[in-house]
């Protein structure tokens, strides 16, 4: 990698307790000409001291590891000055966990299977500061909650307090949709849609945009 495209460069760890995911995801990623994987840590603590050494743009970690676990390194990353995108990795047998993880700061979460070109295309995603939530992961996600009848008939209860044009903007982040493509959608300036969200999320009492855009899923507003 020239210096010019090092600077450029999108600064990923990866965090994962079994060697052979690491050495896949290093693999993937440092195929792309725009991504540096400069570290790996293989327990929480050592995804800690990763963060403060490396100060990555984007980190992958998964959530099940020996001592420290992913979530209690995600809460602690997540409260860091000018902390890098948190990304948790699942396999799916740890539904729970991933929805703890997003309360706890993590701003999407991806399968450990996902197709190495959407991995690319992910972790670009998440560098821009935007949600990292596939729409296969999102369905598994809400199908797997558990009393789906009743959390659907909450989260519709939820979006009584929403304009129209709120519903609107919630939809389009149930698409993991960047603000960007929002107001081209919606024919809006980006800095309104950037107004609108940040006031819709303090209506729905979310953390983040990637917990609307569950709540989307749950309240019916996507296909």
């Amino acid at each position: 990698m020239s210096a010019d495209s090092a600077r450029t460069a999108i600064r990923v760890v990866l965090v994962d307790d079994e060697p052979m995911v690491l050495a896949h995801l290093r693999t993937v990623l440092s195929s792309a000409g725009d991504i540096e994987v400069v570290g790996v840590a293989q327990d929480g603590a050592e995804a800690i001291e990763a963060a403060v050494r490396f100060r990555p743009d984007v980190m992958l970690m998964d959530l099940r590891m020996p001592e420290v676990d992913g979530l209690t390194a995600i809460e602690k990353i997540a409260a860091m000055p000018a902390a890098p995108a948190l990304v948790a990795l699942t396999t799916f047998d740890t539904d729970a966990h991933v929805m703890k993880a997003l309360s706890a700061g993590a701003s999407g979460f991806l399968l450990k299977t996902t197709p190495p070109e959407d991995l690319i295309g992910l972790v670009r995603v998440a560098a821009e500061g935007h949600t990292v939530m596939s729409k296969e992961a999102t369905r598994r996600v809400v199908a797997a909650s558990a009393g789906r009848h009743q959390r659907v008939q909450q989260a519709r209860t939820r979006l009584d307090e929403l304009t129209e044009r709120e519903i609107d903007l919630l939809a389009c982040l149930g698409e993991g949709m960047s603000n960007a493509a929002i107001a081209a959608r919606l024919h809006l300036s980006e800095a309104t849609v950037k107004s609108y969200v940040s006031r819709m999320l303090t209506k729905l009492g979310c953390a983040n945009r990637t917990q609307a855009g569950l709540l989307a899923h749950e309240a019916g507003l996507t296909g």
